[in-house]
């Protein structure tokens, strides 16, 4: 099978590459594919030298400027110093002849990740302080430096919301498989109420929720930052409202959200708590409307799920039955994004 984890990742071609391009890399190495990841797939390493994580682009078509593996390996390298905690970068792949695929390699950070933003098993206390450490988390990654860093040129300075709402309605038609009215109204409202503070440029993760953390192990405390595929530099407030909407979505799966929880007798922050702990971080002297940016994250989330569901169709998702049952809940995206611009 094309998409089996032997296809995906041929080991016999990718240990003498470990050996030679990771300093004290030590085989023989076994590899074990995530049930995460729908759009890089992703493996754990297990060599005498330790564990490792390789992320490699999917097979077949794929859609310009997706799956960018080599701008995760980018920014987590250039943040490396910063506040912002991410796994060592330890080698980056552009040969596809080595797997098939570009591909990087970085350094296992152990800990727990939490697929339940509820985050069963830990108590009141440890749940304020996991959301107050994401929290710091994001403030730290909206402050960095970029010019420091070596980032200016990781995205187009400015006009962040106009190019993403351009570069995801493309995406979306791209990879369209059904009429969804309420997604072609989103899009017209995005396009013509633009904030205009849209020119505001930091460095911004783009899919900033409490599952792409990785927890301390025993600790509330975030050790590592994941997934950076979608990172950019853009306007700060679209990280905070991608938040924002992942909590209004129902909870348990595949929501994954916090709608109708009672997020104070949990610990959990409410949304406004949560904006003015950001805003304090970031020194900014007015809260947030946020009404344009939850829109634009349902929006995006929507176009995104399309693609996965479109893949799915075409036999090139890394698990087709889970891009499938993603890709049905693009309508309710849609619906939910109407429902923000509605009751603004």
């Amino acid at each position: 099978m094309p998409d089996s984890p032997a296809a995906l990742l041929p080991l016999d071609r990718l240990e003498p590459w470990l050996a030679a391009h990771i300093p004290g890399f030590r085989g023989p190495v076994t590899a074990e594919k995530t049930p995460v990841g729908q759009s890089n797939p992703t493996f754990v390493l297990t060599a005498p030298s330790g564990r490792y994580v390789l992320r490699r682009k999917p097979p077949g078509q794929l859609l310009k400027s997706a799956h960018a593996v080599d701008r995760e390996f980018r920014v987590i390298s250039a943040l490396a110093d910063s506040e912002v905690p991410v796994p060592r970068a330890l080698a980056l792949c552009e040969d596809e002849g080595v797997i098939g695929a570009m591909f990087y390699v970085m350094a296992h950070v152990p800990g727990r990740t939490f697929l339940d933003p509820r985050l069963p098993g830990l108590s009141p206390d440890a749940r304020a302080a996991a959301y107050d450490d994401m929290n710091r988390c994001l403030a730290a990654l909206h402050s960095v430096d970029v010019a420091r860093a070596g980032l200016s040129d990781f995205g187009p300075p400015g006009s962040y919301f106009a190019r993403q709402v351009a570069r995801w309605a493309k995406q979306y038609r791209a990879s369209q498989t059904e009429e969804i009215p309420e997604m072609d109204r989103v899009i017209a409202w995005l396009e013509a109420n633009l904030p205009g503070d849209d020119d505001e440029t930091t460095l911004v993760h783009g899919d900033w929720r409490i599952d792409n953390l990785r927890y301390a192990p025993d600790a509330p405390r975030v050790a590592a930052v994941l997934d950076w595929e979608l990172s950019t530099l853009g306007h700060p407030l679209a990280d905070l409202g991608y938040q924002l909407m992942q909590w209004r979505m129902p909870p348990g799966e595949p929501g994954r959200g916090l709608e109708g929880v009672d997020r104070a007798a949990l610990g959990i922050p409410s949304d406004e708590a949560y904006v003015e702990a950001y805003a304090r971080r970031r020194g900014l002297t007015e809260l947030p409307d946020m009404t344009y940016c939850l829109a634009f994250a349902f929006f995006r989330m929507a176009a995104i799920l399309q693609g996965v569901k479109k893949r799915a169709l075409d036999g090139n998702a890394s698990n087709p039955e889970a891009g499938l049952r993603l890709g049905s809940f693009v309508p309710e995206f849609a619906r939910r994004a109407a429902r923000v611009i509605e009751s603004a």
